[in-house]
């Protein structure tokens, strides 16, 4: 990846065939597919990317078994391809995780109903993932023992998918395969202004929100993925739509490990909605609640705590209760439902609206706009996007436009790794790196290879090297220190704001991020946490003595040559 000033300087030097607005998934995808088909493609958003509601999601790719309910299964067998299709293309990324449905006295479907459900769901699926299990009291309470509540009747388990590496960086990954296709993205630039040109095509004044400055631009065509923002822009822009959004806000509150094994655990809200245990990183995510909210804009509101704390402590046999002191952090987001016009009045059953995406298209003023969707169904958004933008006149073929590199860069990876890491007491875990950067894995071996100073561990309680660091700096348009904590990696989600800050480490990784303005934006980040900065030893080497060394004897290259290529 170019840096955001190349990429700005590419927008503003290139004629453009298309301008996607919006850095989430719908939006990351659309660049992904179009500048692999061979279009000039550019792609603004106005924060980080993924920097909204991409950020805030369940981290699950599943099917929506919760849509049988409603007896939408034209929408299940649609998200369960999805689904199979994410799984097979990103075995490392998404990996099979059972789920049990864990049932109770209270819950609004029998143990047995569920069970078929679930078997319908697999049907459903293609067969694609292990089949469903019925379990008693007794096996569900020995292999998940919290879920070993009185009210306990048994459990149904089930398959689908989790992101190991959270929602940010899977977004981030369509980003980066898009520039290499020769798509010119950019986070932190925002549009000003947006009105039709005379003839075809549309003027957009754009604005770089780091430096302040404004250029304009004249791409054929707008692609509006701007998540829910997207009726919003409409509106400035002139443009009508049948569709529009309405705005469920979801929380989910991250929580030490509440169970050893790896599974997501699920059981009924008392509203009949279902509640999930799900794993993220070394910590667990309780959540997630499913309220109206009139504006894109959400917070964690105390009653969505306490509605949370309330479920966890009543459907799980935890050894204590937990308490708002145990959260460690929270994750609050909409999901942009998409409804028709009609639809948009208060009488419309909210809770019976389901995660259907839909793709408007006016081809006489050139803009395609992207209601609702989720991250299961983004590969089908990237294809309609392609027809859509045919209709256009734009037409081409994207080829492989999406998935992990071959398996054979991950076994020469690994190979490489391990005969590099022998000697290494450091505790690096080549498999994560290998999932947060794809083949950028190999060429932070190649740091590693070069110089073991670069193995040095960051932070207490992660794996965070010096190598790995200077590679995201690099590489991945970082501009603020909660770029990096928060959508590059799972730090801000796995540690509580105040023990990162307290971490003489984080400066020094602010450093490298960032340089000489390194201490500023460690501070600006506390502040933004709500948090004084911490007093840390300014000196790089009094910070590196507080730090776990890694202990790697010198070794020579891999025989199969530097892994940095």
């Amino acid at each position: 990846m170019k840096s955001r000033t190349d990429q700005l300087q590419h927008i503003k030097a290139n004629d453009i065939d298309v301008l996607v607005i919006g850095g989430g998934i719908n939006g990351a995808v659309s660049a992904a597919v179009l500048s692999a088909a061979g279009i000039r493609t550019a792609l603004v958003e106005a924060r980080d990317f993924a920097g909204f509601t991409s950020q805030n999601s369940s981290n699950l790719i599943w099917g929506g078994i919760k849509y049988l309910e409603s007896f939408e299964f034209g929408l299940v067998r649609k998200l369960c391809r999805g689904r199979n299709r994410l799984l097979k293309a990103y075995p490392t990324s998404i990996v099979e995780t059972r789920f049990i449905a864990a049932v109770g006295t209270r819950a609004t479907h029998s143990r047995l109903a569920i069970w078929a459900g679930a078997w319908v769901y697999w049907l459903l699926g293609a067969g694609f993932t292990a089949i469903p299990r019925l379990l008693s009291r007794s096996r569900c309470a020995k292999e998940e023992p919290v879920s070993a509540i009185p009210e306990l009747l048994g459990g149904v388990e089930y398959s689908d998918g989790v992101l190991r590496e959270g929602d940010a960086r899977f977004v981030l990954g369509f980003i980066k395969r898009a520039i290499r296709c020769g798509c010119a993205a950019v986070n932190y630039t925002s549009v000003t202004s947006m009105k039709e040109r005379v003839g075809r095509g549309w003027e957009v004044v754009l604005r770089d929100e780091q430096s302040g400055d404004s250029l304009t631009i004249t791409p054929k065509a707008v692609i509006n993925a701007a998540g829910p923002f997207v009726d919003r822009l409409n509106h400035q822009s002139g443009v009508e739509t049948t569709h529009h959004h309405r705005f469920s806000k979801g929380i989910h509150l991250i929580v030490d490990r509440l169970t050893p094994s790896r599974r997501v655990l699920s059981f009924f809200a008392r509203d009949g909605r279902p509640f999930f245990v799900i794993p993220i990183g070394n910590r667990t995510s309780i959540g997630t609640t499913d309220t109206l909210s009139r504006s894109p804009e959400a917070v964690v509101a105390e009653e969505d705590r306490q509605f949370v704390l309330d479920h966890i402590n009543t459907h799980l046999n935890l050894k204590r209760a937990l308490t708002r002191a145990d959260i460690i952090a929270e994750r609050c987001g909409v999901r942009p439902l998409a409804v028709v016009h009609q639809d948009q009045t208060d009488t419309t059953p909210f809770l019976e609206l389901s995660r259907r995406h839909a793709i408007e298209t006016d081809p006489e003023r050139q803009i395609v706009s992207i209601f609702g969707g989720k991250l299961t169904d983004c590969l089908s958004v990237g294809d309609e996007i392609l027809r859509e933008a045919a209709k256009l006149g734009f037409k081409g073929h994207p080829g492989d436009w999406f998935g992990e590199p071959p398996l054979a860069s991950r076994e020469s990876f690994c190979v490489q790794g391990e005969e590099l890491l022998q000697d290494c007491e450091a505790g690096i875990d080549l498999q994560r790196l290998w999932r947060a950067y794809g083949e950028g894995a190999i060429e932070i071996l190649g740091r590693f290879a070069r110089d073991r100073h670069q193995m040095e561990l960051l932070l207490p309680g992660s794996d965070l090297t010096r190598g790995e660091l200077e590679w995201v700096r690099e590489n991945e348009m970082v501009v603020t220190l909660d770029d990096f904590l928060r959508r590059r990696s799972l730090l801000a989600m796995t540690f509580r704001a105040a023990e990162l800050a307290s971490m003489p480490g984080l400066k020094v990784v602010s450093r490298i991020l960032f340089g000489a303005s390194g201490d500023a934006c460690y501070n600006r980040w506390c502040e933004g946490a709500g948090l004084t900065p911490r007093q840390v030893e300014a000196d790089d080497s009094g910070d590196r003595q507080q730090q776990k060394k890694s202990q790697c004897k010198p070794i020579a290259h891999p025989s199969q040559g530097s892994p940095g290529g």
